[in-house]
């Protein structure tokens, strides 16, 4: 789990990943949870956002659906926009994606470690309590 959070393997993971899957994308574009995706996005990275509250909408290009398990392609990373108490609810949904994704990112200020090793024993590399939008910054 750590060899996924040393600046190595936050180039490693940024260069190879091609599709993120955005858990908590929010519509608002001053929300971390719009702005990064954006970001991504402009960074020529797909951007697939999830959140039951607005699904249907479109965002990012895509309509956004309920569930990860929804998602019509293979995703390299489900960035986690979510409070870190909410994560075990969405454990299953994650393990129930299929392909499973390489990586479960979640975002700066979000950390459950419980949640982390269920998904590294399942074979996915975790990020956890770092930005995706700043890590590119430095990083790439």
């Amino acid at each position: 789990m750590d060899e996924a959070n040393t600046d190595d393997g936050l180039r490693s993971i940024l260069k190879t990943s091609h599709t993120f899957a955005i858990l908590g994308a929010n519509p608002k574009p001053e929300r971390a949870a719009h702005y990064v995706p954006a970001y991504l996005q402009e960074h020529g990275y797909e951007v697939l956002p999830v959140n039951p509250v607005h699904a249907g909408k479109e965002m990012f290009g895509h309509t956004v659906v309920a569930t990860l398990p929804e998602l019509q392609v293979p995703v390299d990373v489900v960035d986690v926009f979510r409070r870190p108490e909410a994560l075990p609810g969405h454990l299953d949904e994650i393990l129930a994606m299929k392909p499973l994704p390489k990586v479960v990112w979640f975002q700066l200020g979000i950390r459950n470690d419980e949640v982390a090793q269920k998904l590294v024993d399942a074979g996915i590399e975790v990020v956890q309590d770092h930005c995706a939008l700043a890590e590119h910054r430095r990083l790439m």
